[in-house]
């Protein structure tokens, strides 16, 4: 039974948007909503009226399936602004609490795409730096970092863990990071990603690729995957000119 429903009448707004807004007001993070069946007799309406106004929740990221379990509410999308910033500095903006797991950290050649955008030369070597990085306790991005071994010697005794490698770069090495190329594209993650991220098997990812600079300097090429069901991206564009 449905607490505190009363059937959704005719009106201006649609009934599909009606039920939308009876469920939000009822989403508790990790709880399941009541069934289709539940809905349909509590608000009076069609399942696929019903439908309608679950799958709306689930392309906004406000509820998730899961097969043979039920559909859960989950917590809303963390949304970010592009600006020139590392992950813990984006976090603590917004009130959250970041925190890392390293997965990997390591002295080797990079491929020939990294190397060319880092301005290695043949046979030179890089920091390959693998973190997993949370808000919160929750898993929202895989970053998979390379950066320069002969700008930054002993990189690997430094803390990749609790510090911000921006801050590492500025303050221990003289490389304030003060400009970046950065392309964004999506993904579904596969099983490996989905793991290190605690993520459902084939969850959309916003993918961003940025090459980071210092004084001109590239010191860092980063591929980060971000949780899409956990984390939005806010653009403002202004107005033209131009003619379409």
């Amino acid at each position: 039974m449905v607490a505190n429903a009363r059937p959704i009448a005719g009106g201006p707004v649609p009934k599909h948007q009606q039920v939308r807004e009876f469920l939000v007001g009822r989403l508790v993070p990790g709880e399941a909503i009541p069934s289709e069946r539940e809905l349909v007799a509590a608000c009076g309406v069609s399942r696929e009226t019903v439908r309608r106004a679950i799958d709306g929740l689930v392309a906004e990221g406000l509820l998730q399936r899961s097969q043979g379990l039920g559909t859960f509410a989950v917590r809303p999308r963390l949304e970010t602004r592009l600006h020139l910033a590392s992950f813990s500095q984006d976090m603590r903006r917004r009130g959250l609490v970041p925190s890392t797991r390293l997965l990997a950290v390591d002295l080797t050649e990079p491929p020939a795409d990294v190397a060319a955008a880092l301005g290695i030369g043949t046979g030179g070597a890089a920091w390959r730096v693998v973190r997993c990085r949370l808000a919160d306790d929750t898993p929202i991005a895989h970053e998979d970092g390379w950066y320069p071994a002969d700008l930054l010697p002993g990189l690997d005794r430094h803390d990749l863990v609790d510090g911000s490698l921006y801050t590492i770069l500025a303050e221990d090495y003289g490389l304030a990071v003060d400009h970046a190329d950065q392309s964004l594209w999506g993904e579904a993650a596969d099983a490996a990603m989905a793991r290190v991220l605690d993520a459902p098997l084939h969850t959309p990812l916003l993918v961003f690729l940025r090459v980071s600079r210092a004084g001109g300097r590239p010191v860092e090429h980063v591929i980060s995957r971000y949780r899409g069901d956990r984390y939005q991206v806010h653009m403002e564009l202004g107005g033209s000119t131009a003619s379409v």
